[in-house]
């Protein structure tokens, strides 16, 4: 498929397109925007590259994690599904799983261009399925790929629905653990520009049936990389699929074992007995 491009003159604002994100969606079949959203040349920022490390327990160092180019691409996932060709709004959507390609080390003094769009709108039990595919690029070479699935309740689209696949998980005694403040939705929000309440406000996380609020999936994401430091291939895929949602404040559990192909890592209950996170490393052939 051709798809229109839009290029975008600077990142858009995240408060702007999360207000936008806000407004419910237009009722009837669920419909997903069928172009793209590209930024040029973006410079990364140093200082904001050393807080998101400090935050998220990685090493700075002079090539980024994949985590890191997801953050970059984040607002373009809130520009489309903020747009008025979507009728599925970010806002409200649980992100269930996420795939991530790194091609190549990628330095932090290279300019990158950054392009998204939805695709593969699928029926659901409890609604649809979307991905925000992103891709970036140095001088057109494409050094990092990610797909990232949400689920949008309450979607109405035809067709039989499908499952989310879930990795097997046997409940084990955690190698370590962490522990997560209350406050740690806050530091995530400064550091990756995500301002939704949910992680951040008791009062919204209700709103949205939460308890408390939540961390984001994508710190506990960018926390379990930084777990693998020292054991991860210049060149790797990573996929990360979440269960149950981390209330805050918590202590969770971490393991990680190797596999034919990298590595499998989970992040879990304190006790090893509940799945939050799976995570599989494969490198590059």
């Amino acid at each position: 498929m051709t798809r229109e491009v839009q290029v975008l003159p600077e990142a858009p604002g995240m408060g702007v397109a999360f207000a936008r994100a806000l407004v419910p969606g237009r009722g009837g079949p669920a419909a997903i925007p069928d172009h793209a959203v590209r930024l040029e040349a973006q410079q990364q920022d140093v200082a904001r590259l050393a807080d998101y490390s400090r935050v998220c327990g990685l090493t700075l160092r002079d090539s980024v994690p994949p985590t890191w180019i997801h953050v970059l691409s984040f607002p373009l996932h809130v520009q489309l599904l903020g747009d008025p060709a979507s009728s599925i709004r970010l806002v409200g959507a649980v992100h269930v799983s996420n795939s991530m390609t790194l091609r190549r080390p990628v330095s932090l003094g290279e300019r990158l261009g950054i392009q998204v769009h939805v695709e593969n709108l699928r029926p659901h039990a409890r609604g649809g399925l979307i991905d925000l595919v992103g891709r970036a690029d140095v001088d057109g070479e494409t050094v990092w790929e990610g797909v990232s699935t949400y689920l949008a309740s309450g979607a109405r689209v035809d067709g039989d629905p499908v499952e989310i696949p879930r990795a097997p998980f046997e409940p084990a005694a955690p190698m370590g653990r962490w522990r997560l403040p209350a406050g740690l939705g806050r530091e995530y929000r400064r550091v990756s520009g995500d301002p939704n309440l949910i992680h951040t406000s008791r009062i919204a996380s209700k709103a949205f049936g939460f308890a408390r609020p939540i961390i984001h999936g994508m710190w506990t994401h960018a926390r379990a990389l930084g777990a693998l430091e020292g054991r991860l291939p210049e060149a790797y895929t990573v996929e990360a699929a979440w269960a149950k949602p981390i209330l805050l404040p918590a202590t969770v559990g971490f393991t990680v074992a190797p596999t034919d192909a990298g590595h499998r890592a989970a992040v879990t209950s304190k006790d090893g007995a509940k799945l939050h996170m799976s995570v599989n490393v494969r490198a590059n052939q």
